[in-house]
Parts: C-alpha cells; sequence; structure tokens
C-alpha cells in the first residue's frame, strides 16, 4: 500500500486513510492533524457526544476551498451514527438532514481523514431514538472588533462572568481559537437560554457602553466587543472545544482558566497550537469538564 495510503483500525473499524502527508496548514499535514484528534479523543469526545455536528471541511488545506458540511455523505459508513433533524429555511431547501453526530473515537478519526479541521456542535443533544433535548448549555461569544483584541474581550468576559455570577450562574472561558473568547454556562435543559442571554447582554451594553455592543450591527463594533448571545439560537452552532481551527497555522479553541485569562499580558498568551494543548490537558485534565455535570436552572 501507498505511503500516503494505509487501513488501521480504530475501535474494532477499518478505517482507510489517505493522503496523510499533504499539507493542511503550513508545516502541519493531513496526518498530524488526525494524530491530534485521535490523542485529544479523550476530552473533546464528551463534548461531541450527542450533538449534531456540522464539520467545516478544508480538503486543499486552510489556503484552500472550504465547506460547511451538516448532511452525512453519501460515502459515510453504516457504523456512523446519524440524527435526522428537522432544519427548516435549509439552504438546500430541505426540511430534514441527516447529520452525523461524533459519539466515538472511529467516528473521529473518519471525519479527520475527511479534512474536517473544524468541529462545530449546537448547545442541545439528541437521544438516542432521535428526541431532541433542550438545550443545556448556554455560549457567549465575545467578538473583538478591531482594533480591540482577545485582551478587550478578556475584560468583558470578567464583567460577563460578575453578571452571571450575581444571578447564580458559574461560567467557564476557553479561547475561540481565533480572535476572541467563549463563555459557556452549564443549565438545567431549557428552552430559555437564547431570551436571557440577549437579556444578560444586553444588560452588559447599557453598563458599559463604550466597551461592550449587544446589537448585531457590525458599524457599531469597531473598537468594542460584540456579546454574540444569538449562538444560543437552536439553529446555531458554536466550534466545540479542543476542535482546530482554520487559522494559518494550526491552532485549538482552548479552556483556559479565569487566573491564567486575567494574568495574560499579550494576544500571544492566549494562543495555543496541538502540542501545547496537549500538553496542558496531560496536566490539567478537561477544564470544560463541569460543562458535562454542574447544570444549574436559569433565574
Amino acid at each position: 500500500m501507498s505511503p500516503e495510503k494505509q487501513t488501521v483500525r480504530v475501535d474494532g473499524r477499518d478505517l482507510a486513510l489517505s493522503n496523510l502527508h499533504k499539507e493542511l496548514y503550513s508545516d502541519f499535514t493531513k496526518g498530524e492533524v488526525i494524530d491530534y484528534y485521535a490523542k485529544i479523543a479523550p476530552v473533546l469526545l464528551p463534548h461531541l457526544r450527542d450533538r449534531p455536528a456540522t464539520r467545516k471541511r478544508y480538503p486543499d488545506g486552510v489556503d484552500g476551498g472550504t465547506f460547511f458540511e451538516k448532511n452525512a455523505p453519501a460515502h459515510t459508513p453504516g457504523w456512523v451514527r446519524t440524527a435526522t433533524i428537522p432544519t427548516p429555511g435549509s439552504s438546500r431547501g430541505r426540511d430534514k438532514l441527516d447529520y452525523v453526530v461524533i459519539d466515538d473515537l472511529a467516528t473521529l478519526v473518519w471525519c479527520a481523514n475527511l479534512a474536517a479541521l473544524e468541529l462545530h456542535v449546537p448547545q442541545w443533544r439528541v437521544g438516542p431514538r432521535g428526541r431532541l433535548h433542550a438545550p443545556d448549555l448556554m455560549v457567549f461569544d465575545l467578538d473583538p472588533g478591531a482594533p480591540a483584541n482577545i485582551l478587550d474581550a478578556r475584560k468583558v468576559a470578567v464583567l460577563l462572568r460578575d453578571l452571571l455570577d450575581a444571578d447564580g450562574l458559574t461560567s467557564y472561558p476557553k479561547t475561540s481559537g481565533k480572535k476572541g473568547l467563549h463563555l459557556y454556562v452549564p443549565v438545567e435543559e431549557t428552552d430559555r437560554t437564547s431570551e436571557y442571554a440577549k437579556r444578560a447582554a444586553q444588560r452588559l451594553a447599557a453598563d458599559h457602553p463604550d466597551l461592550v455592543v449587544a446589537k448585531m450591527q457590525r458599524d457599531l463594533r469597531k473598537g468594542k466587543i460584540f456579546v454574540d448571545w444569538s449562538q444560543n439560537n437552536p439553529a446555531k452552532t458554536t466550534v466545540a472545544p479542543y476542535s482546530l481551527r482554520a487559522t494559518e497555522r494550526p491552532e485549538v479553541s482552548t479552556p483556559v482558566t479565569w487566573d491564567e485569562l486575567e494574568a495574560a499580558k499579550s494576544a500571544a498568551d492566549l494562543a495555543f497550537g496541538p502540542a501545547e494543548v496537549l500538553a496542558r490537558v496531560e496536566r490539567d485534565g478537561d477544564l470544560l469538564e463541569p460543562l458535562l455535570t454542574e447544570h444549574r436552572p436559569l433565574p
């Protein structure tokens, strides 16, 4: 068999891997992408499990074309779990799509072999019989408008943390893997996350108008942090913890502690590559494990 192709056995499944030496990033090959996802799987999979995945694929690398893939492709192996989800208003004119659900290592490696560099999931789960659950996560995407940067987003994250804490909610930060931050709040299943998140963002913008904007208009964001509450809409997704991002060099959407977030002196202090993330997990475990267990009611 060609060195560019090999068959591996993963959890009892035979997977044909191809183009392993192809550079998907500068100096980072498809084989290295697959290796990263296989190694990070113990902490990544719990955040993907039971959540229908939107995969952002880069078959020609980050400098080539890309596309979001929601529907399972025709060549999807029969052992890959799929969930048929209503998608009203789909751009393809379909009212339902068959999503891939990345529940296990074999499915994760299969996705990585398809150059699905980015893995995006919603804040809700789908049960084994296709039942759609209400959201059990709430997320805020803190997006800096230039010349603001991730350190400015950090200031807003702290303000938002304190606002949520006053409402009896605990929040957990991660980097977006690009220029911003994500703040997660584990909640008991409820349909009110979008409503609450919008109101919280508006409260923060009213209290700190020189720093925060909660409206969607892009022309309002210059030099401020847009607190995007809209990713709590059931139709939207957020990049998963530990997912790679399609940056020039491989970066990862990385959980961080509040202490290291507040101690950061530069944007570089909050940028992490695959090797750094694996070392962090080896040292600290999954900093976002509370998202899986510590669900509190919304006020």
